[in-house]
């Protein structure tokens, strides 16, 4: 049997099957979940939020149109539930957050203070992405942490592609210009 695309489930909610709805929150749950745990560091509210995404998307699946994918749409209201929520209360640092992904250094031998940096590491670059504002913080955890292309993300945040990949640019040399304020030793 071929697996339903999440448009044609999509479809089949719109037509009165409430049920398959469902097995959407299976594919996404664990997707946004992630994609909320960059902006929030309490899991609660991000439990909270990723509910309130599917409710917002169950509530308004009728007005999405199946000719489109799925995945941007739904990112978009995970997109405003997440932005809304960092405008209602202060900004939290970032948690699970892999240095080496924006920050790549070279290999070097391990020693017994590695975790102790890595940790530090992490600390600082957390520091340094609550400096970003959300026009560059939101592209760059959709390209390097959800793997999404410059379309999707410009289908998600309602800009142009182009936009996408300057925005993605501009923030990393800002996490770059704020990483060598903490260290001046980062070349």
């Amino acid at each position: 049997m071929v697996e339903k695309t999440d448009e044609e489930i999509a479809l089949m909610v719109q037509n009165g099957d409430t049920d398959s709805f469902g097995i959407l929150v299976e594919r996404y749950e664990a997707k946004l979940t992630r994609y909320a745990k960059k902006f929030l560091s309490s899991r609660e509210d991000t439990e909270d939020l990723v509910q309130n995404v599917f409710i917002k998307a169950y509530t308004n699946i009728k007005g999405f149109n199946t000719s489109q994918r799925f995945s941007p749409w739904i990112y978009r209201i995970a997109h405003n539930e997440f932005i809304n929520s960092m405008k209602r209360k202060k900004f939290e640092p970032l948690h699970f957050f892999d240095s080496d992904t924006l920050f790549p250094h070279p290999v070097a031998e391990e020693s017994a203070d590695d975790h102790v940096n890595d940790v530090d590491l992490k600390d600082s670059i957390n520091k340094c992405l609550d400096k970003l504002e959300p026009k560059y913080l939101e592209p760059l955890l959709l390209f390097y942490f959800e793997y999404m292309s410059y379309k999707d993300i410009s289908d998600i945040l309602k800009i142009p592609v182009p936009t996408v990949g300057v925005r993605i640019s501009r923030g990393k040399n800002l996490l770059q210009k704020y990483y060598k304020q903490l260290d001046p030793t980062y070349e």
